[in-house]
């Protein structure tokens, strides 16, 4: 079983403008132990798709709107705020790009 596995995940965001499909069917897994490395160009994705496994998209205008985050087989998305506060910091973090972040 893999550590994080993420499946067919879909992150938009609802503007006036209309809907930004920032993320969109995103799927890999991750075996304890492996590194692996997200890249690609600047406004692809990335740190969506990362802040959206840590549940730290800015709901509104953000939403997952479909897919599962299993960490150690259980779905992040379907966590309250309170469990993924628990499982953050002491079980899985993010390292941010700016130090002083």
């Amino acid at each position: 079983m893999a550590l994080l596995e993420v499946r067919n995940l879909a992150t938009h965001f609802f503007t006036r403008e209309g809907t930004v499909r920032a993320v969109d069917g995103v799927s890999f897994a991750l075996e304890a132990g492996k590194t692996l490395g997200i890249v690609g160009e600047s406004g692809s994705g990335k740190s969506v798709t990362a802040l959206s496994i840590m549940g730290l998209i800015p709901i509104p205008p953000a939403k997952i709107v479909s897919g599962d985050v299993l960490f150690e087989g259980r779905d992040l998305t379907k966590l309250s705020e309170k469990q993924l506060e628990d499982v953050r910091g002491r079980e899985i973090a993010m390292i941010f790009q700016d130090p002083m972040t």
